[in-house]
């Protein structure tokens, strides 16, 4: 019998070899599920089947895993190291487990009793053939029953295959449960039943609707009659006409989800990648698993850097073996050819302003309801649009405050808002986005914009997607607003704008606690830094040192990503990518590293991605560099003064309460750097390594500039109105711009100039009849003037008080 097994798997693995093509899911599980090859292993799967075990057995000699053919030598016992849960090729099963599978697992609880150091990890593996979910009034394929329809899955599905390993389970504490072995082994066998069921469940989701009869059940629904009767009217037409309309805005909204259509992007995009990217770099995954296995409504959240987000991220979550969410994308995506397999890949797609249309709100909130009553994940950009700069946008509630009212319209399952950092070494678009700052219109989507960016094509360094901490609604409703569920009508609209807003910028927050740092942000960070984007080279990879150290020794979040190459291979990695505008130059004192003037603005679009981990750095930095030396308390003072504008502006995550232990943790590594000199309560600069020092500073150089110039307005003119505010400091930082060769696009943004007088009346800068508090203002103004060089503070001045005088009534 064992001959012919063993004939039996040789010829079939070679047949597998052929035909079949799998991914691991997780791509690393040793170090994400966090398994130890030194402990015994014992792989369970879910039914019996020797082609399973063998694409198994493939990727656990891949992996570095045990090989679940060979057998655990344990104290003279040999032992199989898999087991089947579930015999599979029956039509009537039974609930027991098979003897041989009872006997294997009792024989391992009875070696655990004997053995007190041994602990054999229980490893749940399940292989998916194909990942449809079928159709509504359908049964799915959840296992295959004969050989023949194996042969065939293998034939169909030899490219869409995935092996998901599962976390380990330990069978010492499995041993250690009071009861028989027998009744263990069965509490055992239910737990890996549904387990299993769930992580099928996860893979494929709920299967797809019926698209008509989900149009009529939308349309029947209270609220669409409500609307419907409104429209019909309102613009005095008949009943069916304004149904009509109705139904047409469905059919422009809805997706038209098509398994087939996903595998076929599967393969091409697998192919755009490998054109693109050096690689896919995905971090905490594992998170998004959890949330999925544990029957959640995930709402994936990302920011907005390309047109490629949308692709790169179903892609990922196919590959994580997760359902490819629903993407809410804006209707100018709605454009052939490529708005029809747009739909099909899950787009839904939605008008830029719902301003005036009862109709089209109402619809568009119930389409999104029913999809989250479905089960089916979403995804949105809460940004709105791509963002131009590299930094991320003020959020936009209107998705998110739908998102809400679902779970309080009585929604059952658990919502998770799932925040995604996506970054990337060289963005497609950045050029475009370049004219764009510079006063170009933007081009509208269309089909010969799409083979332009097609002809582009080539390799473009890593992409980086990093899952950040959920939120799951639930808790976070019940934890910041107790009473949610009690509250209703004109009660609930007065909770529930002000915990949108919160929960906006909380997720915001996350996005931010994700970041991805990559060699091209961090060089283009440090040749920004240099007023001539100019450096030796010995003294940029001494910078990218201090900067790999500090995120290192004072991390500003557990989650995010830090290179962790040597600076001389993040350096070469940079100047080994097309067209980024780094160049190498030779004089006789050695090498020098140059940014070229023209790439100068494209660069501040990536630092920009990671400017919030250096801002508090950068702003201690300056303050030692004006001051030569000052006490710590003084230099603590003036941070915390500061502190909540950079914090609005950049979406910091760090409470005031924490910011003093935090600004102490940064004094003491850039000490233990030796960049700066501590002495009892004195912070002074240690002059051997100033230049790194003012290097470190001008990450908050133009921040400073821009607070300052709207301030000095508010001290020559309390008065002034908002919006003449905004305008003003938008023209004098436009105008400092071009006279010292400022090179970022936010820095004259009218938005931020926004986000800056709102944090001001936040914080108490405004008096209640809506002027400027001139002793608030002038305290801030101080502290930050003493950070200006005097060239910038006398442009600043001279440029308001022009301003100033010119406006003067006559």
């Amino acid at each position: 019998m064992s001959i012919f097994l063993d004939t039996y798997r040789k010829a079939l693995d070679f047949m597998l070899s052929l035909l079949v093509k799998s991914n691991p899911i997780p791509s690393d599980p040793v170090n994400e599920l966090e398994l130890d090859r030194q402990k015994c292993f014992l792989y369970l799967l879910p039914y019996t089947s020797q082609t399973d075990l063998l694409i198994l057995r493939r990727h656990c000699l891949q992996l570095g895993l045990p090989d679940p053919l060979a057998r655990n030598k344990i104290n003279g016992d040999s032992l199989p190291r898999f087991v089947f849960l579930d015999r599979g090729r029956r039509f009537f099963k039974s609930n027991q487990l098979t003897e041989n599978t009872r006997a294997l697992f009792s024989k391992y609880f009875e070696l655990h009793r004997s053995h007190s150091e041994l602990d054999v990890q229980l490893v749940p593996v399940s292989v998916l053939w194909g990942r449809s979910p079928g159709h509504e009034k359908k049964l799915p394929h959840l296992r295959f029953l004969g050989r023949l329809q194996k042969l065939w899955a293998i034939a169909w599905f030899g490219r869409d295959n995935f092996v998901r390993f599962s976390k380990a389970v330990s069978l010492r504490d499995m041993a250690n449960l009071k009861g028989s072995d027998d009744d263990i082994a069965l509490k055992l066998t239910r737990v890996a039943k549904i387990h299993f069921s769930k992580q099928r469940t996860s893979a494929t989701g709920p299967r797809l609707p019926n698209r008509q009869a989900m149009f009529r059940q939308i349309l029947q629904s209270s609220a669409v009659q409500e609307a419907i009767a409104d429209e019909a009217k309102s613009k005095k037409i008949d009943h069916d006409k304004a149904t009509a309309n109705a139904e047409a805005m469905l059919n422009e909204i809805a997706a038209n989800v098509s398994h087939e259509s996903l595998r076929l992007a599967d393969r091409f995009l697998r192919w755009l990648w490998n054109k693109l990217y050096r690689g896919i770099d995905v971090k905490n995954g594992d998170r998004v698993r959890k949330l999925a296995i544990e029957g959640h409504e995930i709402v994936y959240i990302p920011c907005h850097r390309s047109h490629i987000d949308y692709l790169l991220l179903s892609y990922i979550l196919y590959h994580q073996g997760l359902v490819p969410p629903h993407i809410a994308a804006g209707i100018n995506l709605n454009f052939w050819p490529v708005g029809g397999r747009f739909r099909r890949w899950g787009a839904f797609f939605i008008r830029r302003t719902f301003s005036g249309n009862r109709l089209y709100s109402t619809v568009f909130r119930q389409y999104l309801s029913e999809l989250f009553r479905r089960g089916y994940a979403v995804e949105f950009f809460i940004e709105g649009g791509r963002s131009r700069t590299g930094r991320l946008l003020a959020p936009k509630t209107g998705m998110l405050s739908m998102t809400l009212q679902a779970l309080l319209e009585g929604h059952t399952r658990p919502i998770s808002l799932v925040p995604v950092y996506i970054g990337y070494e060289h963005v497609l678009e950045v050029d475009t986005y370049a004219k764009e700052l510079r006063g170009a219109a933007k081009e509208k989507e269309n089909a010969g914009l799409v083979l332009r960016v097609i002809k582009k094509l080539r390799n473009m360094g890593k992409g980086y997607v990093n899952f950040g901490e959920p939120i799951t609604l639930n808790t976070y409703l019940n934890q910041h607003y107790p009473n949610w569920k009690e509250s209703e009508g004109e009660e609930s609209k007065a909770w529930l704008g002000g915990a949108v807003d919160k929960l906006a910028v909380q997720v915001m927050r996350n996005i931010n606690k994700a970041a991805a740092i990559n060699a091209m942000n961090l060089i283009g960070t440090v040749l920004l830094a240099s007023r001539q984007r100019a450096l030796a080279r010995e003294q940029l990879l001494s910078q990218l040192s201090i900067y790999q150290q500090l995120l290192n020794n004072v991390a500003y979040s557990r989650d995010v990503i830090v290179p962790q190459e040597s600076p001389q291979a993040m350096l070469e990695h940079v100047l080994s990518l097309d067209k980024v505008g780094i160049i190498q130059e030779k004089d006789s004192f050695g090498e020098i590293i140059r940014l070229e003037r023209s790439s100068a603005v494209l660069m501040t679009y990536y630092r920009n991605n990671i400017q919030h981990l250096f801002v508090l750095p950068s702003l201690i930095a300056s303050i030692v560099i004006h001051h030569e030396a000052i006490q710590q308390s003084l230099l603590i003072d003036a941070v915390q003064k500061i502190y909540p504008f950079l914090k609005s502006e950049l979406f910091l995550d760090i409470d005031e309460n924490r910011l003093k232990p935090w600004i102490k943790q940064i004094l003491a590594e850039l000490q233990r750097q030796a960049l700066i000199n501590l002495h009892d309560e004195m912070v002074g600069i240690n002059k051997r390594n100033i230049r790194s020092l003012q290097l470190l500073s001008a990450g908050i150089r133009e921040i400073i500039q821009r607070y300052y110039i709207t301030l000095n307005f508010l001290q020559a003119e309390p008065t002034i109105s908002r919006s003449n505010l905004e305008k003003e400091s938008q023209s004098v930082a436009q105008r400092l711009s071009v006279l010292h060769g400022i090179n970022a696009p936010e820095f004259f943004d009218k938005a931020v100039f926004s986000t800056f007088i709102a944090s001001l009346k936040e914080n108490g800068y405004f008096t209640e009849q809506g002027g400027a508090d001139s002793a608030k203002v002038e305290e801030l103004a101080a502290s930050l003037k003493a950070l200006l060089s005097s060239e910038v503070y006398m442009t600043i001045s001279s440029s308001v008080e022009s301003a100033v005088e010119k406006n003067k009534p006559e």
